[in-house]
């Protein structure tokens, strides 16, 4: 039996005629705000997957020690917005090259991940960090895990929308707002009126 087969099993709850897709790119707080604002996404939930822990709170996560990636679970309508547009926009927005960190968040809990749901979804993420790669369009190579989906957890109330409710708060402004800032430079064409 494998690590995987034994970490605990939830569902994810998705409308008729749209998809889902769990991330994985640091705080999400910054991936949340990053998403939020994509034409097709019509919905974004911070969590926990991926780890040993039931219902974890933020505080366990945050030691490193109960498995769980910070994430966000991203539903999406595909005719408006497609997974490899999404994953792209995931890329962009976060460094993928670094293990358990990002900036000046460090942690398991801070990977970059994607916890597909389908053959389909892990054979897209899986080719497109090849190409990635193989393109050096990062100076380093891609660390992300790409995992097979096992559980997820919805973070705290405090957690949601929190950029759009503290957008002034440092960390907001130093961390949140700049990785806003370049989604609404490299994908404008994929933003919401």
């Amino acid at each position: 039996m494998n690590i995987h087969e034994m970490l605990p099993k939830t569902e994810l709850n998705c409308p008729d005629g749209l998809e889902v897709v769990v991330l994985g790119g640091g705080c999400f707080w910054c991936t949340e705000a990053v998403f939020l604002r994509l034409e097709g996404v019509k919905e974004v939930i911070p969590g926990y997957a991926g780890g040993i822990v039931e219902q974890p709170s933020y505080e366990a996560i945050c030691t490193g020690r109960t498995g769980h990636a910070e994430v966000i679970q991203v539903i999406f309508d595909s005719t408006k917005i497609n997974l490899s547009e999404l994953l792209a926009v995931f890329w962009a927005t976060h460094d993928p090259t670094t293990l358990n960190r990002q900036g000046g968040d460090t942690g398991p809990q801070y990977r970059s991940a994607i916890f597909y749901l389908s053959d389909t979804q892990e054979k897209l993420a899986s080719e497109m960090m090849e190409k990635l790669n193989q393109s050096k369009e990062f100076s380093d190579p891609i660390v992300t895990e790409i995992t097979a989906f096992s559980n997820f957890y919805p973070a705290e109330k405090y957690h949601q929308n929190y950029y759009m409710r503290n957008e002034g708060q440092p960390y907001c402004q130093y961390v949140v707002r700049p990785k806003v800032e370049k989604l609404q430079r490299l994908f404008e064409d994929k933003l919401k009126p």
